[in-house]
């Protein structure tokens, strides 16, 4: 049992050493990417310096099995060492592979025949083995599981590499009867003890890294709901508005003392301590949030000095300065203080980074909008533009007609040709208008053809719980689909014909159907409609595409436009939600 404990106590000096060793950023890095060239070297020095301390720190069996807890010399000739090499190689065979086991195992033979005693040649060969099959099986380990050893793995493996040199000591030993008695000795207190070491080493390394891995993912969940919650605002750029908005948003998520967002040239918003002289609308002072902006890389103030507040009662003394970027190009920054630049940790830094990232991508996202917005707009106005040029012809030469037999119903005509021009004009500048607006124009249009042809359409207008107006429409919906129904339904019959629309709602949507007794679309016609340009003799051919774009366009998928016609007539059914506010 003396044996065993002072065994334990030389591997907790490794596993101390270890703990130390696994908190420092570099180290848990090669840990975590072993494979690499460069950290393969870093292991094999870690490693090595482990090797050397455990042949050190060894304890001195003399030949009567007397122990001598001290060697950090050379030993006495019959003498032999318990020590943890075993651990130390193990490991790093289990963690650096056959080259680090190996490497590894060299440096600790090395210094062990530098050591001599009894037979320093066994554990030459011993420790190469180690370092050789302990890397063979940490590379099986890894290409099986993806990540290293678990404890219990890398226990069986300590086990069995111990097992290894007991046999080695009995086989190439020359003194089969003094191995016997010095293995019998030491064996169990160095197996057990080994063993437990690696399983307490490879314990820590695991803890760490689950640790690590759960302060990921909390990272990773506090910038998802960030980006969650400050989406909306950042899109629409960077505006005192909206970055006080997300200010506010961060100040309450993360624990900062304060919160500020820049643009180029000036504070947009400040949230937090130090508010009462940290104003927005002010020039940027911070000279590291000037240069965070020209070389588009995180700053971080380690003082009040580095601020550059002037104030003798500011609260901060430090922060993190990300520069926001779109298309490569910073416009702006996010500024994270702490009243104690000991609360700023590295896990920090890292989330300040990538809440950097995904603010500047949502910028990006707002300014393609944006764009796609106007192109959008543009393109809505144009095809409005392009509605119905052809019908003011044949209104002036009614309204020409009109003037010899009727003056007064040519003044009325010319009074409702202005009303549809001023509702064509106003149409040409918005992308929704009140469904009221649509009506007076129809009604307009109406009274134009009615000049024209007094008793060839029985005109039936049915309004349900759309009776208020109010509802937002595309102009020259309705305009379209009777001027449709005019020109194609009633092409053949001059007498008995009707067309009636109804307008109704539900609970979001408004639903107008314009339903005709006419000639019917054919039925490879009727596919295609509002799909591509239609052959027509009179007109373009393109109003029911050109309204069906203008919907797709302001309402994506959720407004339809479905066509149903035989012989009997012909009905359309256009179904728009209400959710769409009215543009400009």
């Amino acid at each position: 049992m003396t044996l065993f404990f002072i065994m334990m106590e030389r591997a907790g000096l490794i596993i101390l050493l270890a703990y130390a060793f696994v908190h420092i950023p570099m180290i848990k890095e090669t840990l975590n990417s072993p494979d690499r060239r460069k950290n393969q070297f870093i292991l094999l020095l870690l490693f090595g310096v482990f090797a050397i301390i455990s042949n050190f720190t060894g304890v001195e069996i003399q030949s009567g099995l007397a122990i001598v807890n001290q060697s950090f010399g050379q030993i006495a000739q019959q003498s032999s060492v318990a020590n943890t090499r075993v651990l130390s190689i193990g490991i790093a065979g289990l963690f650096g592979g056959p080259l680090v086991g190996i490497s590894v195992g060299l440096i600790s033979a090395l210094v062990r025949f530098w050591q001599g005693g009894l037979s320093p040649h066994i554990y030459m060969v011993s420790s190469i083995l180690i370092g050789l099959c302990s890397g063979i099986s940490g590379r099986y380990f890894w290409k099986k599981q993806g990540h290293m050893a678990k404890v219990h793995q890398a226990m069986f493996v300590g086990l069995l590499m111990e097992i290894l040199q007991m046999l080695c000591i009995l086989l190439l030993s020359q003194d089969r009867v003094q191995a016997g008695k010095l293995v019998a000795f030491i064996a169990l207190p160095m197996i057990s003890a080994n063993t437990l070491g690696i399983g307490i080493f490879t314990s820590i390394l695991s803890s760490t890294r689950q640790l690590e891995e759960q302060a990921r993912a909390l990272q990773t969940h506090d910038v998802l709901s960030l980006a969650n919650h400050t989406l909306p605002y950042l899109r629409q750029g960077l505006t005192n508005l909206s970055c006080q908005s997300v200010a506010d948003i961060i100040y309450k998520y993360m624990k900062v003392s304060a919160v500020s967002l820049t643009d180029r040239k000036r504070i947009l918003a400040f949230v937090g301590s130090g508010s009462e002289h940290h104003l927005p609308d002010v020039p940027l002072q911070t000279e590291l949030a000037k240069q965070a902006i020209e070389t588009g890389e995180i700053c971080i103030a380690k003082s009040r000095d580095d601020i550059d507040c002037h104030h003798d009662d500011c609260p901060l003394s430090a922060a993190i300065i990300i520069p926001l970027k779109i298309e490569g190009e910073t416009v702006g920054t996010l500024k994270l203080y702490f009243s104690d630049s000991q609360k700023m940790s590295y896990v920090d830094q890292q989330l300040a980074q990538g809440l950097g990232n995904i603010f500047s991508t949502q910028l990006a996202l707002g300014q393609a909008e944006m764009a796609a917005r106007l192109l959008q707009d543009a393109e809505i106005k144009s095809l409005q533009a392009q509605v119905n040029p052809h019908f003011l012809f044949n209104a002036l030469n009614t309204i020409l007609a009109m003037i010899r037999v009727n003056g007064e119903q040519a003044r009325q005509l010319l009074l409702d040709l202005s009303k549809f021009l001023r509702a064509n004009l106003q149409g040409a500048r918005e992308n929704v208008i009140p469904l009221s607006q649509e009506i007076a124009q129809v009604n307009a249009y109406l009274a134009l053809e009615k000049a024209r042809f007094p008793d060839k359409v029985d005109f039936q207008l049915e309004m349900n719980e759309a009776r208020d107006g109010s509802f937002p429409v595309p102009p020259f919906t309705l305009q379209v689909l009777v001027e449709n129904a005019y020109k194609h339904a009633f092409k053949q019959t001059k007498f008995d014909n009707h067309l009636k629309v109804s307008i109704d709602r539900n609970q979001d949507s408004l639903i107008i159907s314009v339903v005709d007794n006419g000639q019917g679309i054919p039925y490879e016609k009727l596919t295609s409609l509002g799909k591509v340009k239609q052959e027509s003799e009179e007109g373009t051919g393109s109003a029911l595409e050109n309204l069906a774009r203008r919907i797709n366009l302001l309402y994506g998928h959720e407004a339809i436009m479905e066509f149903d016609s035989s012989d009997a007539g012909t009905s359309v059914r256009v179904i728009l939600p209400l959710s769409v506010e009215k543009g400009d």
